[in-house]
């Protein structure tokens, strides 16, 4: 049952206006959590391998105020003193302060708006204004099309951790324990394929135990298919020039069987006791999991305007504040008697809503702009004057040109004798 299917059954059996809006209530924080709870799960579980600090999801949106939060872990309330209910709707701006170094800002700004991924870290403020510092490791999540939809964002508080340099030709590169710092995912491989190291992170992926992996060739972690074709062009891989191709695909298989997609960078080091190939991986099977659980909510979100409903409508709020319809559906004059055209922008909106009821419903919609989807009943305006009551569920989107999205069910005569 949607939302909208709810409101219906609760208008219904509701004995007085006092107790619809109670059940009301109920019904939206029991549809709210359950969906709160069923993402959460998801992700969780698609995140426990990296074991991070904590994950932070948010939106697209670069102009101010910044991307919006869509989903923080438990981690990310350990780790800031947040609640997650306090940040969902607001920007990552809020764990910034005095010390938060601007031009690193400005370099993981840039890196977004080009849609690379961004790895860095600053001074952060917790809830009760102490300091740390906050270590991010960003990438985008995309669709099969390959468009961003969201950027995770997999941190960690690095504040008591000790990182040193490690003398190396490549003096641009950190030594191990940096990587063991920032769990980023690594694996060093000789000129014969043997692997040299496996970070902890490296050896969680795949299910390994460090001292196995250094007994065996990085081919023997994969498929078998893969590992023969990785085998047999492995001399040719060594003398390649991975600037000019700065990201690979492999499939590796995890001890207990199942293939683990990856994409990694490649760089060659000279260490003190010899030359290996960096790999830096990334795993792609937990992106594709993280993105299919928004696909999802995205999914239930969306089925409650494709069904049911009398019209649908767009939403901003104007230069001044004042709520403006940026679009409506056709099926508008069926109820009203108004065309779309006539009740666009502010005025429209006035025109549409009942006087008595626009405090009400800016109320809602202000609601619904930090981040809230929620459902309202009120009265429209038709052509002729008469009143109509309706119920509104809606919910803020990610579209440039409106930020709220509606849909309006008439209520019928039975269920508002039912509450006379």
């Amino acid at each position: 049952m949607d939302i909208l299917e709810a409101m219906r059954v609760v208008r219904e059996h509701a004995k007085d206006e006092k107790s619809f809006e109670a059940l009301k209530e109920l019904v939206e924080n029991i549809i709210d959590d359950r969906d709160r709870a069923h993402k959460e799960l998801k992700l969780l579980e698609a995140a426990i391998r990296n074991d991070y600090d904590s994950i932070v999801i948010t939106d697209l949106q670069m102009e101010s105020p910044g991307p919006r939060i869509v989903y923080v872990n438990d981690g990310f309330e350990k780790m800031t003193g947040y609640k997650k209910e306090e940040v969902i709707g607001k920007t990552p701006r809020i764990l910034q302060g005095p010390k938060t170094d601007r031009e690193t800002l400005d370099r993981l700004r840039k890196a977004l708006k080009e849609g690379k991924a961004y790895f860095g870290q600053t001074v952060n403020y917790r809830k009760d204004g102490s300091e740390f510092i906050n270590q991010w490791d960003i990438h985008p999540l995309v669709d099969e099309e390959g468009k961003i939809t969201h950027w995770v964002s997999y941190q960690h508080d690095i504040t008591e951790r000790k990182r040193v340099e490690q003398s190396l030709i490549d003096s641009k590169t950190e030594m191990d324990d940096f990587y063991e710092t920032s769990k980023r995912t690594i694996l060093d491989v000789s000129e014969d394929g043997s692997i040299r190291y496996a970070n902890k992170s490296m050896q969680d992926l795949i299910g390994y135990e460090k001292e196995e992996l250094q007994k065996m060739k990085i081919w023997e972690i994969m498929p078998e298919k893969h590992g023969n074709v990785l085998r047999n062009r492995f001399t040719d891989l060594w003398q390649e020039d991975f600037s000019i191709q700065p990201d690979y695909r492999f499939i590796f298989q995890h001890k207990g069987g199942l293939p683990v997609q990856v994409e990694a960078g490649i760089k060659p080091l000279e260490l003190k006791d010899g030359k290996v190939m960096r790999v830096e991986v990334s795993n792609i099977s937990l992106r594709k999991k993280v993105l299919k659980t928004l696909q999802q909510r995205n999914k239930d979100f969306n089925r409650i305007f494709n069904t049911k409903s009398d019209f649908k409508y767009g939403l901003s709020f104007g230069e001044t504040g004042k709520p403006e319809f940026r679009w409506l559906s056709e099926e508008i004059t069926r109820i009203t008697g108004h065309v779309p055209a006539e009740c666009e922008g502010h005025e429209g909106w006035k025109k549409l809503i009942h006087p008595e009821d626009q405090n009400k419903v800016i109320e809602h919609l202000k609601k619904i702009n930090d981040g809230r989807s929620m459902c309202c009943e009120y009265r429209l305006i038709d052509k002729d004057g008469e009143e109509i009551p309706v119920m509104d569920y809606a919910k803020p989107v990610d579209i440039k040109t409106f930020d709220i999205k509606g849909a309006i069910v008439k209520v019928t005569e039975n269920e508002k004798k039912s509450v006379s």
